[in-house]
């Protein structure tokens, strides 16, 4: 049973990419209608970058005018094919977006990612400051256009995973997880994610039928489940939703 907030769309899994572009494409568009712009974090993993290179191959979007952000990033290094930045760029740059990056180079370089104790607060200063970017950018509260989350088989969403403190961070809008599967990473939070003006779930394969599921039904047990924005739609392909 689909949850009150949210939409469910389902698609054949040959059609979800597009179908999934096209859904995203629509919101952009209604955005920079609504305020002559669009603020779009996206999400990272190698599930939505069919989506995302759907969504690139619609002309018609005034892409000058949208900002992509990052809903998280793993801390490693630029070189790094985990970074989720590279994928990301080599679908929009050539359309002429703006980007505002998680500040990942210099948490590095502030030794966010090991053990270093003296590294908080170096961390801490590198985070207001692109806070402070984030509010200039979106207002204050900073409130996004059009949020994309991903699902894991965990029921983690963003870098929310299950069990790390973040999960429950309400104050501040960026934080930095503990190691999950071998890195640490950062993240928004749950109040960034909650304040957007839409968000879009992108949910495919079988292995994600249980969490999907977990997610429709408004389990809190789960960080994803945790997620509350005013409004959401969840794009799913044929066997995600088989539970749904």
């Amino acid at each position: 049973m689909t949850d009150d907030f949210h939409t469910l769309d389902i698609a054949a899994n040959e059609r979800w990419p597009q179908r999934a572009g096209d859904v995203l494409a629509a919101a952009i568009a209604a955005a920079i209608t609504r305020s002559g712009r669009c603020l779009l974090a996206l999400s990272g993993g190698s599930t939505p970058t069919p989506v995302f290179r759907a969504l690139a191959g619609h002309d018609e979007l005034d892409w000058e005018q949208v900002t992509i952000l990052q809903v998280d990033e793993r801390l490693v290094p630029a070189d790094d094919p985990a970074r989720n930045l590279d994928q990301q760029r080599a679908v929009f740059d050539h359309l002429g977006v703006r980007w505002l990056p998680m500040p990942v180079d210099e948490l590095l370089v502030a030794g966010a990612s090991g053990p270093d104790p003296d590294a908080e607060a170096r961390t801490a200063s590198i985070i207001d400051r692109f806070c402070m970017a984030l509010m200039e950018l979106a207002g204050d509260p900073p409130v996004l256009d059009v949020v994309h989350l991903g699902l894991g088989e965990d029921g983690h969403t963003a870098s929310l995973v299950p069990r790390d403190p973040l999960v429950n961070e309400l104050r501040d809008y960026i934080g930095i997880t503990g190691s999950y599967r071998g890195t640490r990473r950062i993240s928004m939070t749950r109040p960034m994610l909650d304040r957007a003006r839409l968000v879009v779930w992108l949910v495919s394969g079988a292995s994600k039928a249980e969490p999907l599921g977990r997610l429709l039904s408004g389990d809190m047990s789960i960080p994803a489940g945790l997620v509350r924005p005013a409004h959401s739609v969840v794009l799913a392909d044929a066997d995600a939703a088989r539970q749904a």
